[in-house]
């Protein structure tokens, strides 16, 4: 009897951790602290289907404004390469962000150099997350916007997920503050093992979905 409540207990510990796992949306101790202000955040769905958290000013209307000053993706904070993902796998996936994502912004909107009464600011970065590589034990942080959790932890040789954060804001140049702000999770292909290395291409979707997402974003909706 003992054994069987004992397993139960464990059992039940195990479907709270796995549910806690599963959520697709960034959780607050995850927010990397590039943005000022959290407040406000709801989780909706985003154009593509995703689910984002998302906040937006109640009197903004994209119809008053007329163009859109491209502030650069950055990683915040500076990731530190790992075996796993290297210098060149960073570098390569944020010259892949900011080329989808300045894209996205002219089908929207004229870019600018130098932003005028009417001018979107945006900014936005890659952030950090914690890092799990033994089962759901979380015990290492690391500086980095990729997130690689055990899904099979039979073995030692269980299958990585992977996972990009994006933490992003819209703000009005003529008054300086946020009109939109974003944060959202996205999940890239699996990989093999814990030692397999991670390749650009493994979060392209994910950086393709954002930027869909960012051509099709409608506040009404």
């Amino acid at each position: 009897m003992r054994t069987q409540a004992l397993f139960k207990v464990a059992a039940l510990c195990g479907l709270l951790a796995l549910t806690g796992c599963a959520s697709k949306v960034t959780q607050p101790e995850k927010y990397s602290g590039f943005l000022k202000d959290y407040s406000g955040l709801q989780e909706t769905t985003s154009a593509t289907g995703k689910p984002i958290l998302r906040w937006v000013a109640p009197d903004f209307n994209a119809a008053n404004y007329d163009s859109i000053d491209y502030r650069p993706v950055t990683y915040y904070p500076i990731p530190k390469p790992t075996t796993q993902v290297g210098k060149e796998v960073l570098d390569g996936l944020l010259t892949y962000t900011n080329t989808k994502l300045k894209a996205a912004a002219a089908e929207r909107k004229p870019l600018v150099m130098t932003p005028g009464p009417h001018t979107l600011i945006f900014r936005g970065a890659i952030a950090g997350v914690n890092a799990s590589k033994e089962g759901l034990q979380f015990y290492e942080v690391i500086p980095v916007a990729l997130l690689v959790a055990g899904t099979q932890m039979a073995t030692g040789h269980r299958t990585m997920d992977t996972h990009l954060y994006f933490e992003g804001e819209l703000i009005d140049a003529a008054t300086n503050k946020p009109v939109v702000r974003v944060v959202r999770m996205g999940e890239g292909e699996s990989l093999s093992n814990e030692n397999t290395p991670m390749t650009a291409d493994t979060l392209k979707q994910v950086v393709d979905d954002l930027a869909t997402d960012a051509t099709m974003f409608d506040v009404t909706k």
